[in-house]
């Protein structure tokens, strides 16, 4: 038998990211290559990078540097590191990349990477270097193989991809392109695959995911509300989630999903970005601060107990106090269970890249601190509140110490409690019992206690 070549792959950024990483290992398995747990000794490297966070590619060259010396010493033993830069920043800089990492052996962008098997065969036939950062006509989901390694009790399902609105300070739209939705009978197909090998949960996930339109089998078009109440009748799928949400493409019909569709969970990731009318226009986001509350308001008296997630960003060029302080005010009127947080940062090529009023550091530096002290007093308030209370957890795996399981509540939160691992794989309702600074605590009801 042929040794498995072995495999790591190194990911960065969004659930996106890691969806694309899996699926890169799954077209590399007819190859022969097999995952390793790290990259020492690998016959393969794969960087899957994100432009989206400040000094990214910076990030890329300095872990670059590390690989080469590994890269170095299989050679000195005869053997051969094959190193790949894949997604966002290889898309946005593949020259670059070449330019200053010349041992680098194979540049993708994160369209192409169905690709990679025919890029692995030229490097290893002619050697060099190969760079592929096209924007393909056809949907690189068509060429991916049925085939997956099995995700676990909790999958990502990769429905949509790409962004056409264009925010001013968003890279996506120059790196994964123009959006495309995949079928539905695809999606359904690959669901249905997920929960074979186990999946209980899936979360659907798009750089846009709720302005997905998908053909029907019928040859309409559905939304994403349709979609969730097809997929909701799969049996063995126990929860559905989506992620990442615009404002602009929460339709009626998905607002009533929420109502209806007891699976679909009630923590929605809904970015806002600012409270400020005036820095909102200016990021073109095309909706205004009571837009975003009117359309809360919509959504949880479809599901009460809905919790919310957002995205902010502070210091976008021309943001004064007052536009701050307007942030703070919508924070306080909404409360969210939960809210990344982060300071402007150029994207190169962006029109707020060269925006005049940039915001100095040290004052994004500041309101960034105020603004994540708010919201963590308002996830702590939340998760508090939890205390006391029963709810179904998901149990995905073994806990941190023996004889601990641990699992999501309905609100994403981590929970961990003394339990069997027999549970893992389905959903039992527990009492949490205390609130952590980043989980719950809990344990089984009584009825499930004693079974």
């Amino acid at each position: 038998m042929t040794p498995k070549k072995r495999l790591h792959v190194i990911t960065w950024g969004c659930q996106m990211n890691v969806y694309d990483s899996a699926r890169m290992a799954d077209v590399l398995a007819p190859l022969g290559y097999a995952p390793a747990d790290a990259p020492d000794g690998a016959d393969m490297v794969i960087l899957n990078t994100c432009h989206i966070r400040d000094k990214a590619a910076e990030k890329v060259f300095s872990e670059l540097g590390r690989l080469r010396r590994l890269k170095e010493a299989k050679a000195a033993e005869g053997g051969h590191m094959m190193l790949a830069v894949a997604g966002c920043v290889a898309q946005a800089e593949g020259a670059e990349i070449l330019a200053r990492a010349p041992f680098v052996d194979i540049v993708l962008g994160p369209q192409t990477y169905h690709r990679l098997p025919e890029l692995v065969a030229r490097v290893a036939r002619a050697g060099g270097a190969v760079i592929d950062t096209d924007f393909p006509a056809e949907q690189k989901f068509d060429f991916l193989p049925e085939a997956a390694a099995p995700q676990g009790v909790c999958a990502f399902l990769t429905i949509q991809e790409g962004c056409d609105r264009f925010c001013s300070f968003c890279v996506v739209p120059y790196t994964r392109g123009a959006e495309q939705s995949r079928p539905a009978a695809a999606v359904i197909a690959e669901a249905k695959r997920l929960i074979a090998q186990g999946a209980r949960e899936i979360t659907l996930l798009g750089q846009n995911v709720n302005a997905w339109h998908g053909q029907a089998p019928d040859g309409t078009t559905w939304g994403l509300g349709r979609l969730i109440r097809e997929l909701a009748v799969l049996p063995g799928l126990l929860r559905l989630r989506y992620a990442t949400s615009h404002p602009r493409d929460m339709t009626d019909e998905l607002i009533a999903a929420h109502r209806d569709v007891p699976m679909l969970m009630p923590f929605l990731h809904l970015p806002v970005q600012s409270g400020s009318d005036r820095v909102l226009a200016a990021m073109n986001r095309k909706h205004t601060a009571a837009d975003y509350l009117r359309l809360v308001d919509e959504l949880r008296t479809a599901r009460p107990d809905l919790a919310l997630s957002s995205d902010f960003i502070v210091g976008h060029p021309g943001e004064t106090e007052r536009d701050f302080a307007d942030t703070l005010k919508l924070v306080r009127d909404v409360g969210f269970a939960q809210a990344y947080s982060f300071c402007y940062s150029p994207r190169p090529g962006t029109p707020a890249a060269g925006a005049p009023q940039q915001v100095p550091d040290d004052v994004k530096r500041r309101r960034l601190a105020e603004l994540q002290a708010l919201l963590r007093e308002q996830q702590t308030r939340f998760n508090r509140g939890c205390v006391g209370l029963t709810m179904p957890v998901l149990f995905t795996g073994p806990g941190r110490h023996g004889g601990q399981i641990a699992g999501r509540s309905s609100f994403l939160q981590p929970v961990h409690l003394s339990g069997p691992v027999k549970l893992i794989g389905s959903e039992s309702e527990v009492r949490i019992t205390a609130a952590l600074p980043n989980s719950l605590s809990a344990t089984l009801t009584e009825e499930r206690a004693c079974a």
